[in-house]
């Protein structure tokens, strides 16, 4: 049943807390939601909700089993309804607290929002239980006799993908009433991250504005901003480590109850990916590590000039490197122009977030960090959130979110049931803006030192979207496994951080004291476990599918529309058989590698 969740992409100081000369950024108009957050509007769909919740209960509890194909469409029909109506109050809920998570009226708004449409979808939760009791052939039938039931059975067996793990359906509902729990410690995680305040040469700045330090050309505010870093999460490595052994241990607990092998068995599922592709990705990653991250950042400490990298160096700007802001105007234009130059219909879908309030760009007080892209329903349009400072990952990170905002609204026409691609898939549209975005850049580079900053910036950030990330998923399968054997202390959590750090960075890096407590920010590890070998994921497939466009660039943008459109409707096996991939295919990532390594080869002949 519905949940507000918003997947926090972990940009990891790309974007942050303040710059000069960036007046005037949009901010969001929430109106197409609901006008006001004491709306007639949102009372009318509450009262709507509760009431159609017990209708729907009144009407099919029990009963699945007896509908023939066409009442069961008209079933999952007001099934999607509800979905909708629920995804609507909650987006909006939720979108006003993510712009001022310290705000208490917020807070408290989407809190008891929550509670409420917890409480009316309770009785749904016969639902999925139900739908899972079926056979097989029962619901062949169904399909057979009715084509507009049987476009729902992507959605279906992504359901009863989950049969084996279902409990009774007293326990089901029980969770799910409990759910509003978990997601109180999600806040306060959410909550405490906004609220911590930095002293840098004193200056107070909030958590984006000290992350940004790390980025500064001055090397010496890179290190004061990493060192205050380390000593607030330091002080408040408690708070999290609290958090964090108490949303493992309840993970711990739902999977020991449904007999989930594993503790990254339900995202696979809700991915829709099977574990040994997976389980590829990774190997091929952590295989390529040396000739990938260990290679680079040889080359960066040179570039640097220093005998060793320390962590507040890992994204520093290059010596050479333009460090002017790059102003809202000439970010939309770049966006624009790339995602126009690969066809004219991305760019018609992209131009409405600029015009009509669809984008938050600016850093404000108490506004969450990162950056997202949520889609809200499929009757509004997605909505785009930013921490714009004006520098050149920044307008990549633009291309990202727009990406996934084109990708939103493409899906949209599939469905509220349909609509949602998995999250394996969910950053196809976002990197591959960002490589159309790169690729635009790299074509207009006046000189080769141009082009060197360049391929080192896209580097950077592929390193920051495969290596550190498949580095993330190692660090969670190891706080798990180490949770399920018992508490952790902040040291425990500590030592799993250091563990995957020097293998994925290598032998450039030495590691300052307390940077062992910078898991502490990341908030994917509290939000959605599991949740980054999708960026891994997506870099992969996009490279590989870039690598398709380049050498076939006839029909390819009519196949990407249709597999944007698909969004949850298609396997990704059949949404890659056009374009000749295969991702259960070990060597599919390979090539997707490859690209990575074949920009850092001519990085490094630029140094002969």
């Amino acid at each position: 049943m519905p949940n507000f969740r918003l997947p926090f992409p972990v940009r990891d100081a790309n974007a942050a807390g303040g710059a000069e000369g960036l007046d005037g950024l949009p901010e969001w108009d929430l109106t197409d939601l609901y006008p006001a957050p004491d709306a007639a509007e949102l009372k009318r769909d509450l009262d709507w909700l509760e009431a159609e919740c017990a209708a729907f209960a009144a009407d099919y509890e029990g009963k699945l089993d007896t509908l023939d194909a066409d009442a069961m469409l008209t079933c999952i029909q007001r099934n999607e309804k509800i979905s909708s109506a629920s995804g609507r109050i909650m987006s909006y809920a939720g979108l006003r607290y993510y712009q001022q998570t310290t705000d208490a009226d917020r807070a408290k708004a989407l809190s008891d929002l929550q509670e409420k449409i917890t409480t009316y979808t309770t009785p749904l939760v016969f639902f999925s239980l139900e739908l899972n009791r079926l056979d097989d052939d029962t619901l062949a039938d169904h399909y057979a006799k009715n084509a507009d039931l049987a476009r729902y059975k992507p959605a279906f067996d992504r359901l009863r993908a989950m049969k084996p793990y279902q409990l009774s359906d007293e326990l089901e509902k029980f969770l799910h009433d409990l759910g509003v729990v978990g997601d109180a410690w999600e806040r306060l995680f959410d909550e405490t991250i906004a609220g911590l305040s930095f002293t840098v040469d004193g200056e107070e700045l909030n958590i984006e504005g000290t992350l940004n330090l790390l980025t500064a050309p001055d090397r010496a505010k890179r290190e004061a901003g990493a060192r205050e870093l380390a000593r607030v999460f330091g002080d408040n490595v408690k708070i999290f480590s609290r958090v964090h052994n108490t949303q493992a241990k309840e993970k711990e607990i739902l999977d020991r109850w449904r007999g989930m092998p594993t503790a990254q068995t339900g995202r696979h599922l809700s991915n829709d990916v099977e574990p040994e592709v997976v389980e590829a990705l990774r190997d091929a990653v952590v295989a390529a590590y040396p000739r990938l991250s260990h290679r680079y950042y040889e080359l960066k400490r040179k570039w640097l000039g220093l005998d060793t990298l320390e962590v507040w160096d890992r994204n520093a700007p290059l010596p050479m490197e333009d460090t002017r802001t790059v102003g809202w105007d000439e970010a939309r234009a770049t966006v624009m122009d790339a995602y126009s130059a690969f066809d004219p219909r991305m760019a018609d879908i992209a131009a409405p977030f600029f015009d009509k309030g669809w984008i938050d760009a600016g850093v404000k007080p108490g506004k969450a960090p990162g950056a997202f892209a949520h889609p809200t329903v499929v009757d509004v349009h997605p909505y785009v959130m930013l921490n714009y400072l004006g520098k050149p990952r920044d307008v990549m990170t633009l291309a990202h979110e727009l990406g996934h905002g084109v990708h939103q609204v493409l899906a949209a026409g599939q469905g509220e049931m349909l609509s949602s691609t998995p999250l394996t898939l969910a950053e196809t549209a976002s990197v591959f803006g960002e490589m159309l975005t790169f690729r635009k850049m790299l074509d207009a580079a006046p000189d080769k030192a141009a082009r060197k900053v360049l391929l080192a910036g896209k580097v950077e950030d592929m390193i920051n979207t495969v290596v550190r990330q498949i580095a993330f998923y190692d660090f969670e399968c190891k706080l798990h496994a180490a949770r399920r054997a018992g508490e952790l202390t902040p040291d425990d959590i500590n030592a799993l951080w250091m563990s995957v750090q020097a293998e994925s960075l290598g032998p450039a890096f030495t590691f300052m004291d307390g940077y062992e407590t910078f898991w502490a920010y990341i908030p994917h590890f509290v939000h959605s476990p599991f949740y980054v070998y999708a960026y891994a994921f997506g870099d992969g497939l996009v490279n590989a599918l870039y690598a398709v466009y380049q050498e076939s660039p006839e029909g390819f943008e009519d196949k990407y529309f249709d597999m944007l459109k698909a969004g949850g409707s298609k396997h990704h096996s059949d949404l890659l058989a056009p374009f000749g991939l295969d991702a259960s295919d070990p060597k599919f990532w390979d090539k997707g590698l490859s690209m990575i390594e074949g920009f850092i080869d001519e990085l490094e002949a630029m140094e002969d």
